[in-house]
């Protein structure tokens, strides 16, 4: 399949693509992807499940929202050459390019005065064992294959922050959230790890 472009603009905020709606993706030859983080996510997505990742280069005209703007910032949309990026996984089969976060399970609303109960590796770290706020994931783009990891234990309190490759979490009902779209549904165990086997080529 030639050049494919997935002008993806429309999306409300927290909204994913639908699958129809990127599944050209797994038969491109080269992919340029206008909108938000969540429609990359949602592309790269793809690619991961049709093991295209590192042989189809991917274009980003990001939106105007201030996570687009940051990753683009990050990852250096616009500037020098082409380039192989790490890939954040999970273990439910998505990404994470920019921010993800563990919470109690609900709504999100007035998610700082809820806590969950939680036990939390970074590596071989513990960095949380007990009732804490939430947990904050970032992929480091400065390092190789890291994410950066913050454990917010009550709100307005200093927060433990740690650096490393996977972070496995076993917890009560836990509501995710990976680039602004919450999961489905509660969940019990997570896991975020930067794929060291797995790269995705970007187009600046």
């Amino acid at each position: 399949m030639p050049d494919v472009q997935l002008d993806l603009r429309r999306l409300e905020p927290g909204q994913a693509p639908r699958p129809e709606d990127v599944a050209a993706a797994a038969e491109a030859d080269a992919l340029r992807v206008r909108g938000a983080v969540p429609a990359l996510a949602a592309v790269l997505t793809v690619l991961l499940k049709a093991q295209r990742t590192a042989r189809v280069p991917v274009a980003w005209d990001p939106a105007g929202d201030k996570a687009s703007l940051a990753l683009a910032r990050d990852i250096g949309v616009g500037t020098g050459e082409p380039r192989d990026l790490c890939l954040v996984r999970d273990d439910h089969g998505g990404v994470l390019l920019h921010h993800g976060r563990v919470e109690a399970a609900g709504d999100g609303r007035r998610s700082l005065s809820r806590r969950i109960g939680l036990q939390a590796h970074h590596d071989d770290i513990k960095v949380a064992d007990g009732e804490i706020t939430r947990i904050d994931v970032r992929p480091d783009w400065r390092a190789v294959d890291t994410i950066g990891v913050t454990v917010m234990l009550q709100p307005l309190r200093p927060t433990r922050q740690t650096s490393g490759r996977a972070l496995q979490i076993a917890s009560d009902p836990a509501r995710i959230v990976r680039d602004g779209v919450p999961f489905p549904r509660p969940v019990h165990r997570w896991t975020w790890y930067a794929d060291d086997r797995v790269r995705w080529r970007l187009q600046p």
